[in-house]
């Protein structure tokens, strides 16, 4: 599934459309958009695009009057083209003066909502979020973690607890913290707080410097693969050596998740 970094990577290449306007729009399949197709081309057709924002792993295009919101769900890319050929799996494409918006999603759990601006506050999906994972201060992370008798990956994936984190940044943000997923995060020491707020920081900030991480399906706003994978210390390398101390990796399902760490470096 595509997180902060990817989503962020994904707003950046698309900043070029604000100002342009939206010519038409074409949805192939219906289900993916809300709150129906008529009220969605209705709420969009003809107006300007002004900006687009993210919020944790959901990015908001904003028309005036009313807002675009679009959630990657586990497969989904919007792609900015020209006259290129058509992404596989398309489902809804947005026809702007300045080029077209591929939305492609090969499961199809993605989403796209067009709303009226003051409808945001209220929706169900963005009213839960919690503080933004590279905005929130190290006073309210470590508060947030005390109070919480959860395990230490379920807690980080919560999105009502922090924005923008999955799978693959948690695993690479424990391990190069040191902390053992499976740990209760109310248990952590001080110092292992902090050191887990900065490991979280830097693998969201690589991310974005590497333009996202392509392990399966994502692709950048441009279509092209990230480069983050290729620094992962434990995602999607069980079995294989610690980069720290060369010990098998282990992988185990932690919060429902498949899960990778070193038992060694993460007691």
């Amino acid at each position: 599934m595509p997180e902060l970094p990817e989503v962020e990577t994904i707003r950046r290449d698309l900043l070029p459309l604000v100002g342009s306007r939206l010519r038409e729009v074409m949805i192939k399949q219906p289900r993916l958009v809300r709150p129906d197709p008529a009220t969605f081309r209705d709420r969009l057709r003809g107006r300007t695009l002004r900006g687009i924002s993210r919020r944790g792993k959901l990015l908001i295009f904003d028309w005036g009057e009313n807002l675009l919101l679009v959630h990657l769900g586990m497969t989904g890319a919007l792609i900015l083209a020209g006259d290129t050929a058509e992404p596989s799996h398309t489902r809804v494409i947005l026809e702007l003066d300045r080029g077209r918006i591929y939305y492609a999603d090969p499961r199809g759990f993605g989403w796209l909502e067009a709303l009226p601006r003051e409808d945001l506050p209220r929706h169900p999906f963005y009213q839960k979020l919690g503080p933004e994972a590279l905005e929130i201060s190290l006073a309210e992370f470590e508060a947030r973690l005390a109070a919480s008798r959860s395990r230490i990956k379920s807690l980080l994936l919560d999105q009502r607890v922090l924005a923008g984190l999955g799978n693959i940044y948690t695993d690479e943000a424990l391990f190069r913290a040191g902390i053992h997923p499976a740990r209760r995060a109310a248990d952590l020491s001080p110092q292992e707080r902090k050191r887990l707020y900065e490991a979280i920081r830097e693998v969201l900030r690589r991310g974005i410097e590497l333009r996202g991480s392509s392990v399966r399906d994502y692709v950048d706003g441009q279509g092209k693969s990230g480069r983050f994978q290729e620094e992962h210390c434990v995602y999607g390398r069980r079995g294989l050596p610690c980069p720290s101390c060369g010990r098998p990796l282990q992988y185990q399902k932690i919060a429902g998740r498949g899960t990778t760490f070193c038992p060694f470096c993460q007691r």
